[in-house]
């Protein structure tokens, strides 16, 4: 194992990961494939800031990527490796005047972007090309779909002076579009299928009714207090599972693409910090949400294909932990053809199972963020010194530009909440809440 140290501490690096370095180094275009949750982001992002020059204050590098919430996470990753380069996330759900005043005061050296938004801000001149000379497309097989074909096409003959293409993806693929330019790509595949089946264990749960609600409910109160995501099919089923679980008391949040921006981010952080056990979304979290130590995915609607169960599949068992994915199927459904049967264990739910558990976290809603100066340091002392919680009780911290979010224990929050009321954090008044439940 390779132990490489940056400004965001040490990393110990992984097969995948090292291939991965060496060969963006050389400045050679790169096609990666490799599973879910092996580490693709950190691997691109070590070499590409490693060769960008801070004190050049031109754009250089453009990452796309398929969602708001990849290009985020994406950003969040890159800052915590280097902080002496420049770097902004660009996505819909925002004003783009916002952004292009963020951008114009910032001169990013590095660009996250989704398709849509990207094009727009280099049409319109929101952004200078002519020094970028790496591109990435992240999970470039659901970047290239239909819907994003034109797009990015139109980005890429924006791009005058590109170099270096690096492409990753989760899933093998033979095509790549020729507007995307270069057929001198080095492949690295490490889609070792058989290695990642062994980590995640298939099991079936059989519903009596069509109406598979009872069941994915007795199914998440045997699971207790372990992380599961359950995808469902469509947004309004997403609405109708979260209401019912709330109804029945368990800690579920929803994600689905029809939602505000700020209530997306809120259900993914309370998800990622373990103060909330269960995750309803769409397939829109089957890809580029980097949640770790998801223990089960729950498949309350089948996969529409393969593909999308390798992905949804892909958010639990990552890097070398296990995980379990459950199929619940009703009087008249049966597995899909590519799930052999073989491999598929039937789990007999008990008779009586326990009440719902609730979560041994909750999340702290603190008014400020980047913006105002605050920082993960900032946060941990307020909470400690005036706070009176020790550090063990203290859990992921997440400052976002406007506020921040903070896993704080249980047992703890409400005196904790009493205790800062109306107290000032780094010289500066706010409000404090428990997000969500």
């Amino acid at each position: 194992m390779l132990l490489l140290k940056g400004d965001g501490g040490s990393f110990v690096l992984n097969a995948m990961q090292q291939d991965t370095l060496q060969t963006v180094r050389k400045g050679t275009s790169v096609v990666l494939l490799s599973p879910t949750g092996s580490g693709k982001t950190l691997a691109y992002l070590l070499p590409l800031l490693q060769k960008l020059d801070p004190a050049n204050d031109n754009l250089q590098a453009l990452v796309i990527v398929p969602s708001r919430e990849l290009a985020i996470q994406t950003v969040d990753v890159a800052r915590r490796i280097c902080s002496e380069l420049r770097i902004a996330a660009c996505y819909g759900g925002r004003p783009a005047m916002e952004e292009h005043q963020q951008m114009r005061g910032l001169r990013p050296h590095v660009v996250a972007a989704t398709p849509g938004r990207l094009l727009d801000h280099l049409q319109k001149g929101n952004l200078l090309t002519d020094n970028v000379s790496t591109l990435v497309i992240d999970e470039f097989d659901k970047s290239l779909e239909l819907g994003f074909r034109e797009q990015m096409q139109g980005i890429i003959t924006l791009l005058p002076s590109l170099q270096q293409r690096i492409l990753l993806s989760a899933t093998d693929t033979d095509e790549i579009p020729a507007f995307v330019g270069s057929n001198n790509y080095v492949r690295l595949d490490f889609l070792d299928k058989e290695e990642s089946d062994d980590r995640i264990s298939l099991r079936l749960v059989k519903s009596p009714e069509k109406d598979k609600l009872q069941t994915l409910y007795r199914l998440l109160c045997t699971l207790g207090t372990q992380k599961s995501l359950v995808f469902v099919g469509y947004r309004e089923s997403v609405e109708r599972v979260g209401n019912f679980l709330e109804q029945q008391g368990v800690m579920a949040d929803i994600f689905h693409g029809g939602m505000e921006q700020r209530d997306r981010e809120r259900a993914l952080y309370r998800f990622m910090n373990s103060s909330c056990n269960v995750f309803v979304s769409t397939d829109l979290a089957s890809r580029g949400l980097d949640i770790t130590a998801v223990d089960n995915i729950i498949h309350y609607h089948l996969p529409s294909s393969q593909e999308a169960c390798t992905h949804r599949n892909g958010r639990t068992a990552r890097w070398d932990m296990q995980g379990s994915a459950y199929f619940i199927l009703g009087p008249e459904e049966q597995l899909p053809d590519y799930i052999p049967a073989n491999e598929v264990e039937l789990y007999s739910l008990p008779a009586k199972v326990p009440p719902p558990t609730k979560p041994l976290w909750v999340t702290l809603y603190i008014g400020k963020g980047k913006k105002d100066k605050i920082s993960r340091g900032d946060i941990v002392g307020f909470l400690t010194k005036q706070g009176g919680l020790e550090s063990n009780q203290i859990g992921r911290i997440d400052v976002l530009p406007h506020w921040s979010y903070v896993a704080v224990e249980r047992a703890s929050a409400s005196a904790l909440l009493g205790r800062i009321k109306g107290l000032k954090i780094k010289g500066q008044k706010t409000i404090y809440a428990i997000a969500g439940h």
